[in-house]
């Protein structure tokens, strides 16, 4: 089953995605391919884990789904996001009993480390989210990024590592084949937790069930008579920065459109926290009494976060510039 980031709940519990097989082991595969590791791994258990795999590429996603499908592994759920936000996000702690990372992009250029996923703050968010005795277990054939993601652990403070032989389903994936048929080989790590931290999850929201939640960030203003903007600037904003989170949110207002019924305005807003992006629309939309309503719009699936709010408050400021009056403000 295929995920959108906001199918999900925040966090969510094995018994909801899995409400078969609740009870079964729950592993994360981090950056799954084209998904040939889990149908051969999962093969070796006498009933097939729960399994949650995270890839950014879209193509690799539907390769993978139609995969798992195949070889029958209907507890499966698949999502195209960054890992960092689902794991963070999703996954209750000390719910996971592996994290498995097979053969990732090691980043090699000179200055792009900070690009690499097995870093320091990735193995002390791993641990808060593994049960004890789980692990994070990595296969790689580049020797530096192993010797890199080793050092990052014990920085972490929270892992030990054991050096093992790969499961020898990590040797089936795509990655693997092209080095072994190089005459290369692999090097596999066992990481696990010598503490549980307590890594709290964010302030994420699904969209509510009704738009006329209060929940739904939005704001209620008077346009002015004369309000028919010809053209629109892009508008940036950034915020939310605090010693926990130093990006903060920027919130990119791109473009503003005249609905179909001309009775208003949708907004296009791009909204960045750390590595989760959004796109998302916010509506300007006349009520019955003469004032505009300012709404973040169901369309896409939008996760309310913060810098979403921010967004609908971007505009709302961006509106004032422009002469309206601001008589409530939900966000």
């Amino acid at each position: 089953m295929i995920f959108r980031f906001s199918d999900f709940h925040f966090p969510d519990a094995a018994a909801r995605l899995y409400p078969h097989t609740p009870g079964r082991p729950w592993v994360l595969e981090v950056g799954f391919g084209d998904g040939r590791f889990w149908p051969h791994h999962a093969a070796t258990f006498p009933e097939a884990p729960n399994y949650l795999g995270v890839e950014i590429s879209g193509t690799s996603l539907l390769k993978a789904g139609r995969r798992l499908r195949a070889a029958g592994l209907d507890n499966a759920v698949l999502t195209k996001l960054p890992a960092a936000p689902l794991i963070r996000e999703v996954v209750p702690q000390g719910a996971l009993d592996a994290v498995v990372v097979n053969f990732p992009d090691p980043w090699p250029k000179a200055g792009h480390t900070g690009h690499r996923l097995l870093r320091a703050p990735f193995f002390q968010l791993a641990a808060s989210r593994l049960k004890p005795g789980g692990a994070v277990l990595l296969t790689t054939d580049h020797e530096e990024y192993f010797e890199f993601a080793c050092a990052e652990a014990a920085a972490s403070g929270v892992m030990a590592v054991e050096f093992t032989e790969p499961p020898p389903a990590a040797l089936e994936t795509k990655y693997a084949l092209k080095w072994r048929d190089l005459g290369l080989g692999a090097r596999h790590a066992r990481f696990t937790p010598l503490a549980h931290p307590a890594v709290p999850h964010g302030a994420l929201t699904r969209y509510p069930d009704s738009e006329e939640d209060p929940a739904v960030p939005h704001a209620i203003l008077t346009l002015p008579e004369t309000f028919a903007p010809q053209s629109f600037a892009k508008h940036t904003a950034r915020g939310g920065q605090t010693p926990e989170d130093p990006a903060g949110w920027t919130a990119v207002l791109l473009d503003l459109y005249r609905t179909l019924g001309k009775t208003g305005w949708t907004a296009l807003a791009h909204v960045v926290e750390g590595e989760l992006t959004q796109e998302v629309l916010i509506g300007i939309t006349a009520r019955e009494d003469g004032t505009h309503l300012v709404r973040l719009a169901r369309f896409g699936g939008p996760v309310i976060t913060p810098g979403v709010k921010a967004a609908v408050g971007v505009l709302t400021d961006w509106l004032e510039t422009q002469g309206a009056q601001v008589r409530h403000r939900g966000y």
